[in-house]
């Protein structure tokens, strides 16, 4: 049973807003897609700017988010639905449809009300379930993973996708304890962190627990495989001139969303010794604007959470 969700404005401040509204600039009559809905922060701002004339399409698998959506859709003018399911997954099916969109809105990563929420066993902060799940039907939780993986399995999560140093001795004191007893609680694997790294590392920068938390909410959630397929999903949706927008946490979604970027403005695939194109492509998008946006620092200074944001935008040619 799901628990419940009373939405308030306090659960979510939607990062780089201003910028959010400047760089997608959606316009009356057009279609936007939010394809991480959250609380619908981002949606509340693109809807304002169609001035009841336009779609809203959002997606989100989270199913705790139907309340703010049903908020959202009582105090908007513009026609509005939601998918429930994982947004590269509906965004292909939108594209394999014929659904086409004028803005296209990708929030990466966990949302705030879904750290904020103990019960949801995101966050490294407070005892609770050890979950992480974005969907709570999924198969696959955070706990399942950390007892049943092997220990150089999680070692290779923590290090690819946690960028941890102590990966290793991580993985092994994991292994270690759980012949004991398997994990089922957050404060558990906290505690087993903290004491499988030196005293002076569980002092830096950071909670130590930190990219471990990261890596494995990656890992259940499929976030990073997501975000490659929704990326040419959206590319298909758009209609010329449309405008893809990225919001992304950490270096290794930037990277990928980057990467996208660069090589859609590319076109030619041909090899650079080659004196002609032959291959014939042509550049499909631009990059608008050319490097990632940052938060401001008073925009920092009033969201701690928004330091890390990086928005990226493109648009169809």
């Amino acid at each position: 049973m799901l628990p419940s969700v009373l939405p308030t404005e306090s659960d979510h401040i939607p990062v780089l807003a201003d910028e959010i509204v400047a760089t997608l600039d959606p316009r009356p009559g057009e279609t936007v897609v939010d394809a991480t809905f959250g609380a619908g922060g981002h949606s509340t701002l693109l809807a304002s700017r169609l001035q009841g004339d336009g779609k809203l399409i959002a997606i989100d698998r989270d199913p705790t988010v139907a309340p703010f959506f049903d908020r959202f859709r009582h105090a908007t003018a513009v026609k509005s639905r939601l998918l429930h399911g994982e947004f590269s997954t509906s965004l292909e099916q939108l594209a394999g449809n014929g659904v086409r969109a004028d803005v296209i809105l990708l929030d990466l990563g966990v949302s705030s009300m879904q750290l904020d929420r103990p019960e949801r066993g995101f966050s490294y902060a407070v005892d609770a379930p050890l979950d992480m799940r974005m969907d709570p039907s999924s198969e696959l939780s955070a706990r399942q993973l950390v007892n049943d993986a092997e220990e150089r399995e999680l070692a290779d999560i923590f290090k690819r996708y946690g960028e941890e140093r102590y990966a290793r001795p991580i993985a092994r004191a994991i292994a270690k304890r759980r012949k004991q007893e398997p994990f089922e609680r957050t404060g558990d694997l906290v505690e087993t962190i903290k004491a499988a790294i030196p005293a002076p590392a569980r002092f830096g920068e950071g909670h130590p627990a930190k990219r471990v938390f990261q890596a494995l909410r990656i890992e259940v959630n499929d976030e990073l495989g997501a975000v490659e397929r929704a990326l040419p999903a959206a590319l298909e949706m758009l209609r010329p001139g449309g405008r893809l927008g990225v919001i992304s946490f950490h270096s290794l979604e930037d990277r990928i969303v980057k990467r996208f970027l660069r090589a859609q403005e590319q076109g030619c695939t041909c090899p650079p010794d080659f004196p002609v194109c032959v291959c014939g492509s042509e550049p499909s998008m631009r990059a608008t604007p050319r490097r990632a946006i940052r938060p401001g620092a008073a925009e920092v200074a009033r969201n701690p959470r928004a330091q890390s944001a990086r928005l990226r935008v493109g648009t169809k040619v």
